[in-house]
């Protein structure tokens, strides 16, 4: 099972951002599972969401306590929440920023993981380019697919023209495939 934990605040799509993954999943024949926890549902509140995928099956139900990868929507969590806790230690970080792991006070964590392991990619400004909105989820999931090999770039952009037909859809796609590119040069 290979399991992911997303942090970001309310209103960056986190729970959507965990809902593509799983569609995107289901398309692959995977089971998969995505489920949200937040306490204030105000924007701008903290909020994790959780995605599980496997070829098998899923029966656990809580949240996912020690991730295979994280997927960070919002840096500024870095410093005011534990979101690297019980992170595997061969674990996938993947950081919506274009400040360096240096600038952001984590290089010497980071450092600690496969460097193809860890990356960071400005996913806000691809969604301002492509979309029109600071919504960085779409992207962030191109990224995702980049450096962690467990689902791939098509089934990533079908899961998000399915979840937003027309125009939408294609902007957060192009967002997507953009970041996927980045991310597979890091």
């Amino acid at each position: 099972m290979f399991q992911v934990r997303i942090h970001g605040r309310g209103g960056q799509g986190v729970v959507t951002g965990a809902e593509l993954l799983s569609v995107a999943a289901f398309i692959e024949g995977k089971h998969a599972q995505a489920f949200p926890s937040f306490g204030s549902e105000r924007m701008g509140a903290p909020v994790i969401s959780y995605c599980r995928m496997d070829e098998r099956e899923i029966r656990l139900r809580e949240p996912i306590e020690a991730p295979d990868a994280l997927i960070i929507q919002d840096p500024t969590l870095l410093h005011s929440v534990d979101v690297f806790k019980g992170l595997n230690p061969e674990g996938y970080i993947l950081i919506n920023s274009r400040r360096s792991f240096e600038e952001l006070g984590i290089a010497t964590f980071v450092a600690r993981f496969p460097a193809h392991h860890v990356c960071d990619v400005g996913a806000t400004e691809l969604a301002r380019k492509h979309v029109g909105r600071p919504v960085p989820n779409a992207a962030l999931l191109g990224g995702f697919a980049a450096i962690s090999g467990q689902i791939r770039f098509p089934s990533v952009a079908q899961a998000i023209r399915e979840k937003f037909p027309g125009p939408v859809g294609e902007a957060n796609v192009a967002a997507a495939e953009e970041a996927f590119e980045i991310a597979s040069h890091a």
